[in-house]
């Protein structure tokens, strides 16, 4: 129990940021995990068009100050890494090697 109303509106407040970090920690594991099983199942054009969508999310997600601006793009990062990825240049790399 907050000893002063200042510290009653300070809990409060904290009770209504949580519920805002919740839904959008929420938001962003939905969209990560369907980017991931769209990349894993191989069918790279429905993984491009989502991309777009994945993308916004952690743009609007870094516009609200929920996640910051290098860890959203770490996150486009290492997607765009895995889905614009050509298997075939790591084959011919072992070949070589």
């Amino acid at each position: 129990m907050p000893n002063t109303r200042s510290a009653a509106k300070q809990a409060r407040k904290s009770l209504r940021k949580r519920g805002y970090n919740v839904k959008a920690k929420k938001e962003l594991q939905l969209v990560s995990r369907r980017m991931r099983e769209k990349v894993a199942s191989g069918k790279k054009e429905e993984a491009i068009g989502f991309f777009s969508e994945y993308q916004s999310v952690l743009d609007r997600l870094v516009k609200r100050g929920r996640l910051t601006r290098n860890a959203a793009a770490r996150r486009k990062e290492r997607v765009a890494k895995a889905l614009f990825a050509s298997p075939a240049s790591g084959e011919e790399d072992a070949k070589q090697g």
